[in-house]
C-alpha cells in the first residue's frame, strides 16, 4: 500500500461536519446557499488552510484547495465531491467524498510526499439541486454545460435569486467559473446510494460510467368547481389526469431497460382542498438509464400519455423540460487506477455502473474522470436512514487516496 488515511482522524472529521446542519434524526439537512452551507464553507475553508492548501473560490461558489506537483508541466488531479446535503439527507452523501480528498491530502502531508502532478481538491457548489436546479449545477458551470447568468437567475420556491443568496453568504468568488489549470483527472468517491454492492458482498465499487436522466415537469389546467352538486360528467379534473400519467411514470420503465428507473418526486396540486375540484396540476418526471436511447423513448412516452390523458379528461396542458444528461463512460485510465487500488488494498472490488448522476457527469467533459462507491446498507439514501459502516467508508477513502496517489505520480 502507498499510503494509508488515518481512520480515527477520517471518522473525527466525518462526525465534526456532520455536527453542521445535523437533524435529531441523524441525518442533514444542508441545502446550497443556506446558512448551513455558508457554515460548512467556513469550515472547509478552515480545513484547507491547515493542510497548507491554497484556496480560491470561483464566481459560482465552487472552492478549490491547491497543493502543487514537482512537474510544473504536469497536469493537475481533481478530486473531491459537494458539501450540500437532500432536505433531510444523511451524512455521507456528497460529504464522504470532500473529507475523504481532504484526507488524502493529509496523509501524503503526514509522509511528507510530494507528487509529481499537482493535486486540487474541490467542494462544488449545489450538487443535490434540491433547493435550485438544475443539480451538479456548479460542476455543470465549471464545465461549460451551463450559462452562468441563466444559473444565476434560477430561484427557489420562496422566490430567492440564486445569485443575491450566493452574495449573502458570502461565497460568490472572483475567479471565472471555468477550468483554471490544465487537468490530467478528475477523481470522486461518493456512497453508492443503491443495493449493490451489499447485494455481492463487494467491499468497494470500481464506478465505470453513469445512467444518464432526464427532469421535466408537466401541468394540467382544469376548472375549479364545487366537489358536490357538480356532476361527473361536467367535470375538468387536472388532479385525475395527473394521476392517470404518474401512474404510467411508474409502470414506463418496466417496458424497456432492466436498470429503468422513473418516478414523480414532486406534486402540486391548487387549489388543493377537499371541497373543490383541483383547477391546476404540476409533476415532475424523472427517467434515467445507461442507455441515451431508452432515456429519450421514456421522455416521449410520457409526454404521449399526457397529450391522451388531456384529451380525455378534458384538460390543457404544457410541459417544462428541467434536466438532461447523457450517460457517461469513465475513462479506462482512471478506473483501472480504482481497480488497482482495491487489488492492492486487498479489497473485494466491484465495477458497478451508477444510477445516481454526480459532478462527474460534468467533469469527464473537461479531463480523464473515475470514481469510487462505498457500499450504502439497505441502499438506502437521501433521507435520514442513510447508512455506511465506518469500516466501508473507510476502505472506500482508502482506494480513493491510493488510486489517486497512483495518478498523481505517474
Amino acid at each position: 500500500m502507498a499510503i494509508e488515511v488515518d481512520e480515527t482522524r477520517f471518522v473525527e472529521t466525518m462526525k465534526e461536519q456532520a455536527e453542521i446542519g445535523g437533524t435529531d434524526g441523524g441525518g442533514l439537512h444542508r441545502l446550497a446557499l443556506s446558512d448551513e452551507d455558508a457554515e460548512i464553507r467556513a469550515w472547509f475553508a478552515d480545513q484547507v488552510s491547515e493542510a497548507g492548501l491554497e484556496l480560491t473560490v470561483d464566481e459560482f461558489g465552487n472552492m478549490f484547495g491547491y497543493r502543487e506537483g514537482t512537474d510544473p508541466d504536469a497536469g493537475t488531479i481533481l478530486v473531491g465531491s459537494h458539501l450540500d446535503s437532500q432536505p433531510y439527507g444523511g451524512i455521507y452523501d456528497g460529504a464522504m467524498g470532500v473529507v475523504a480528498a481532504l484526507e488524502l491530502v493529509r496523509a501524503l502531508n503526514d509522509e511528507g510526499i510530494e507528487t509529481r502532478h499537482p493535486i486540487e481538491i474541490v467542494n462544488w457548489t449545489n450538487e443535490e439541486g434540491s433547493r435550485f436546479q438544475p443539480a451538479m449545477q456548479g460542476s455543470g458551470v465549471w464545465a461549460g454545460e451551463h450559462d452562468i447568468e441563466t444559473e444565476y437567475a434560477k430561484t427557489d420556491a420562496d422566490g430567492e435569486v440564486f445569485e443575491e443568496e450566493l452574495e449573502r453568504i458570502g461565497y460568490k468568488g472572483d475567479v471565472p467559473a471555468e477550468p483554471q489549470r490544465d487537468y490530467d483527472s478528475y477523481l470522486e468517491l461518493h456512497i453508492e446510494q443503491g443495493p449493490y454492492l451489499e447485494e455481492n458482498d463487494a467491499d468497494v465499487g470500481i464506478v465505470t460510467g453513469i445512467v444518464g436522466f432526464t427532469w421535466g415537469a408537466i401541468t394540467f389546467h382544469g376548472e375549479a368547481d364545487h366537489s358536490g352538486p357538480t356532476p361527473m360528467h361536467y367535470r375538468s379534473d387536472a388532479l385525475v389526469a395527473a394521476a392517470d400519467v404518474i401512474t404510467q411514470i411508474r409502470r414506463i420503465p418496466d417496458t424497456l431497460g432492466e436498470r429503468t428507473v422513473g418516478t414523480t418526486g414532486y406534486i402540486d396540486a391548487k387549489p388543493n382542498s377537499i371541497n373543490i375540484i383541483p383547477e391546476e396540476v404540476t409533476f415532475t418526471w424523472g427517467f434515467r438509464d445507461p442507455d441515451e436511447a431508452v432515456i429519450e423513448e421514456a421522455r416521449a412516452r410520457v409526454l404521449e400519455e399526457a397529450e391522451a390523458t388531456a384529451e380525455r379528461e378534458g384538460v390543457n396542458w404544457e410541459y417544462e423540460d428541467r434536466m438532461w444528461t447523457d450517460p457517461v463512460r469513465f475513462a479506462d485510465g482512471c478506473v483501472d487506477a480504482v481497480e488497482l487500488a482495491t487489488e492492492e488494498l486487498g479489497y473485494d472490488g466491484m465495477r458497478i455502473f451508477s444510477g445516481a448522476g454526480h459532478d462527474a457527469t460534468h467533469t469527464h467533459k473537461v479531463m480523464d474522470t473515475g470514481m469510487v462507491f462505498s457500499v450504502s446498507e439497505d441502499g438506502k439514501s437521501h433521507s435520514e436512514d442513510e447508512y455506511t459502516s465506518w469500516d466501508d467508508c473507510y476502505k472506500a477513502a482508502n482506494t480513493l487516496a491510493n488510486a489517486a496517489y497512483e495518478l498523481a505520480t505517474e
